[in-house]
């Protein structure tokens, strides 16, 4: 997934040398949101694919599987401002932060970077009452996004990866589905930038730079360690790294901003972020709270070494509307995910 901002932030190298407008901070605090996106100068073009200078974009180790978009992340701070390390969780922002991610598809799943449709872009805006987040909707001739806080399904028709016609039932959430994710102690907040996730190489003009290192060079960050002594996301495809992290990284992506002591699903007892050390409450032999038709029938979260008796794989593997897990982000089955997590699970000692 980092591959589009590579190519995006090639393009903002390239329109450095022109004089550009300064991004609209004013708009980013305005009370009342901009009914389009290009209100706020994020971007030197009307389809959005040229950043303005004042964004650096970044990746994530491990991100969130978003049914096989390709999303790129940018990051703007206020001139004179700086974001503040933290070893866990998402940095401290100062107000007028804001994050961009846009979501595109190819015509082609087997093709990633080629013939992209941008599909939304979302912002996360830092302000003095706290975190906002909007949602901008591209029209179909990639000129303008407008606003949609009421959320909306989008057909998208592509090539998957085995050359066959494949529509996708895109979700475009509504302002209380991301507060779902987004919610720490009631509380809208970031997911992504943390140390352990920008803990990770990302090709910039000047060449492959650690994102850690890069951000406090630049001015964007403040009481950073060396990389080598801040925490790290595995990167959940790269497999020369252990199994278990991997997994591990990928349930953290794609559950642990829910399933944590502090979010939406912390009443579930169960915890999958990565901090999490409890054999127990990562699941391991846990029976569920509630014990619906989501579990399948099954007795535990996590059946060691016994994947295919795990409530945990049951609701991955699943697009059933209560039932599948997680529930919000996605309409289609991650194969390579599930595939990664039955591994995991069989390779756990099994315990009865």
């Amino acid at each position: 997934m980092r591959r589009w901002a590579v190519l995006l932030f090639a393009a903002l190298s390239l329109g450095a040398a022109r004089p550009a407008p300064p991004v609209n901070l004013a708009a980013l605090l305005a009370e009342t949101p901009a009914p389009s996106l290009d209100a706020y100068g994020l971007f030197t073009d009307a389809g959005a694919r040229t950043p303005n200078p004042a964004l650096t974009p970044y990746a994530l180790n491990t991100p969130l599987f978003s049914d096989y978009a390709e999303k790129s992340r940018f990051v703007f701070l206020p001139p004179g401002t700086k974001a503040t390390y933290t070893p866990t969780g998402a940095f401290a922002f100062p107000v007028g932060a804001t994050l961009v991610k846009t979501f595109a598809y190819p015509a082609d799943l087997r093709k990633p970077a080629a013939r992209l449709k941008l599909i939304e872009t979302r912002l996360l805006i830092r302000k003095a009452q706290g975190w906002v987040a909007l949602t901008y909707v591209w029209n179909d001739a990639q000129s303008q996004a407008v606003l949609k806080r009421g959320g909306v399904r989008l057909p998208v028709s592509v090539i998957d990866r085995a050359g066959k016609p494949l529509t996708i039932d895109y979700a475009v959430p509504n302002a209380n589905q991301c507060k779902e994710c987004h919610s720490l102690s009631g509380e809208l907040s970031p997911i992504g930038p943390s140390a352990r996730n920008l803990n990770g190489d990302l090709t910039y003009s000047s060449g492959s730079e650690n994102q850690l290192a890069h951000w406090t060079k630049a001015g964007l960050l403040s009481g950073a360690p060396a990389p080598g002594a801040a925490p790290r996301t595995a990167v959940w495809t790269d497999t020369k790294a252990p199994l278990s992290d991997r997994a591990r990284a990928y349930l953290d992506a794609n559950c642990g901003h829910c399933h944590n002591p502090l979010g939406m699903a912390s009443n579930s007892g169960l915890f999958l972020n990565l901090e999490e050390e409890d054999p127990a409450k990562q699941g391991i032999l846990r029976r569920p709270v509630a014990a619906g038709r989501g579990s399948g029938g099954l007795e535990f979260d996590i059946d060691p070494g016994r994947p295919e008796t795990s409530i945990l794989l049951h609701r991955m593997n699943s697009v059933e509307p209560g039932v599948m897990m997680p529930e919000l982000g996605r309409s289609l089955v991650d194969e390579d995910g599930v595939a990664l997590v039955r591994d995991y699970l069989r390779s756990l000692p099994a315990s009865r």
